[in-house]
């Protein structure tokens, strides 16, 4: 048997994170649904669209490597989806369900920077020279969604969840 080499790991991850993206892209109108302000809603969907656009970029990446665009089942993000719907339905009607929602999709995010992160430098470690700027476009909107996150989770949803209490 082969050895695996690097160029195997970089399948093998782009294989995760395109498990990963199109989970999210069936998770994502859930949230939308499930959150309470009209920010979060809109916030969930505009992330729904980008995701999207993510997806069509790694099919890119994908034909750049020379393979067929094809995921593997990702445990993680099955793990953090799943931790999201337990919220859900753990605080629904509750002031705290949108902190909670936005925790949920941070750890989506966290997930995703680590994994686009880690691809692009291997990308440029391979000579995948093409992929580079297709990886980063994604990493750029999975760090702003994540601020964006930050920003309405300290500006008004942990605010709510804090005074019912």
């Amino acid at each position: 048997m082969a050895a695996k080499t690097l160029n195997d790991l970089f399948v093998e991850t782009l294989k995760d994170i395109y498990y990963a993206e199109k989970q999210i892209l069936k998770a994502l109108p859930k949230m939308a649904r499930a959150a309470q302000s009209e920010e979060g809603k809109a916030g969930f969907l505009k992330h729904r669209d980008e995701t999207e656009g993510q997806i069509e970029r790694l099919v890119q990446v994908f034909e750049i490597a020379g393979k067929p665009a094809r995921g593997k089942t990702c445990e993680a993000i099955q793990g953090i989806i799943a931790e999201g719907e337990e919220i859900m339905e753990e605080f629904k009607g509750s002031p705290a369900l949108d902190a909670g929602l936005i925790s949920a999709a941070q750890a989506v995010e966290h997930y995703e920077i680590a994994r686009y992160g880690t691809l692009i430098v291997w990308a440029k470690q391979l000579g995948l020279k093409d992929a580079v700027p297709l990886l980063q476009a994604s990493l750029a909107e999975e760090e702003a969604t994540d601020k964006k996150l930050t920003q309405l989770a300290q500006t008004s949803a942990n605010v709510k969840a804090t005074k019912a209490a």
